[in-house]
């Protein structure tokens, strides 16, 4: 019999990357955020695993997985898991949470001595200071400067708009001369938090604060030039002993910020501009494999094992061509998007969807998700989703993060 993996959700690992404190803790809002949204491992898991969670789901939210065929893993409380010397005793395979980290590490230290072999000889059964820079937006451009030299190709982003590192407000303003509008990220932080869009010149002293503080508690700041986007596209892979799997494309949404909106599921939306398609089928063609072969060569294939994703940006240049930056991020992780390659099962292959998060300040998921569903009844065939709403997270009144197909 297979022994069970772990799986937990832990999204704002990059931050306690940053952090480096193993009893660091995300502020109020992440920390919801994560407690609303715990139970979204479960699409990944086997019905032998188990989900280490804040609080064990309701019988309702169960039901309604159950109409759709979904078979759940098993449920332990942080709380009982590690008081409870029957699960602290049981054999397990591999220890899989969103992402890891110093905190996550300390979280699952009591359980590492019972994994398998496999496990604690990977490159991820404990911390290394190696680690830290993998997870930074600093790592995802020296790999977009190996790929942009290495493989050129005219649809790549040219050499004068490359990521810049920036460790002052004079260095910043050089490139504000340069590039005219600017998009500036902290090294460490995920699904769009820790952006500044800067179109307006001179940038205000409010958010000069903000960058220079990313600079203070990060060492320095990644700069972008604010092109004009016209899709988001990611490439997922997996990572085990060296050698890189390609699992599938992420079509996924931001907004004019940055800021991770959700997926589109079975493809791009019809309505999406032909030649946009077009490039978008094109491009992988001339990316999967340069991105797999500079990868392999780096230090994450030295000292990662496991799931990731690379996030590129299809833009209009300044002569209205189609490019791409095949490297803007990438993300040492699970990630939105393999959840979505594994969601597109739920819904019938000929319809097409969107898997998004939900959050609205002064709206609880509860009361959006009884909205919706009036709005777009569920209909379904052969437990399938034909078409409508369908809460992918658990739903209360206290609940304000959400996660929801829409079909």
């Amino acid at each position: 019999m297979k022994k069970p993996d772990l799986y937990h959700f832990n999204p704002t690992c990059e931050y306690a990357v940053a952090n480096g404190n193993p009893s660091w803790q995300p502020n109020q809002l992440l920390q919801k955020m994560e407690d609303d949204l715990e139970t979204l491992p479960l699409f990944f898991a086997k019905v032998e695993d188990y989900l280490l969670l804040k609080n064990n789901p309701s019988d309702e939210y169960l039901h309604s997985l159950r109409k759709l065929g979904i078979t759940v893993p098993n449920f332990i409380t942080q709380k009982n898991a590690f008081v409870d010397n029957k699960f602290l005793s049981l054999p397990l395979n591999k220890l899989i949470p969103w992402g890891w980290s110093p905190v996550v590490h300390k979280l699952f230290s009591p359980l590492k001595s019972n994994c398998s072999r496999n496990f604690l000889d990977s490159p991820v059964s404990n911390w290394k200071p190696e680690h830290k820079n993998l997870f930074s937006k600093g790592f995802a451009r020296s790999i977009q400067k190996i790929i942009t030299s290495e493989y050129p190709t005219e649809r790549f982003l040219s050499d004068k708009l490359l990521t810049q590192i920036c460790t002052s407000r004079e260095e910043i303003e050089i490139l504000l001369n340069r590039w005219g509008k600017l998009m500036v990220k902290a090294p460490w932080s995920s699904s769009g938090r820790g952006l500044q869009a800067i179109t307006k010149s001179p940038i205000h002293q409010k958010v000069w604060e903000k960058l220079l503080g990313f600079v203070n508690e990060q060492g320095y700041v990644i700069v972008e030039p604010f092109l004009n986007k016209v899709l988001d596209l990611g490439f997922l892979f997996e990572l085990k002993n060296g050698k890189i799997s390609y699992l599938g494309t992420s079509n996924f949404s931001t907004n004019k910020k940055g800021q991770y909106q959700g997926n589109y599921l079975n493809g791009l939306p019809d309505n999406l501009n032909k030649e946009i398609i077009s490039f978008a089928k094109f491009i992988p063609g001339k990316i999967i494999q340069p991105l797999i072969k500079t990868i392999e060569a780096s230090d994450l294939a030295k000292y990662y094992e496991g799931n990731f994703g690379i996030d590129t940006l299809i833009f209009l240049d300044e002569n209205s061509e189609l490019k791409i930056n095949p490297c803007l991020e990438i993300n040492v992780r699970q990630s939105m998007g393999l959840l979505s390659l594994n969601l597109e099962k739920l819904i019938l292959p000929r319809e097409k969807g969107m898997f998004k998060i939900f959050y609205q300040p002064g709206l609880s998921f509860f009361q959006f998700k009884s909205e919706m569903e009036k709005k777009y009844p569920l209909l379904i065939s052969g437990n399938q989703i034909k078409s409508g709403f369908f809460a992918l997270s658990e739903s209360t009144k206290n609940t304000s993060f959400g996660a929801y197909l829409l079909v």
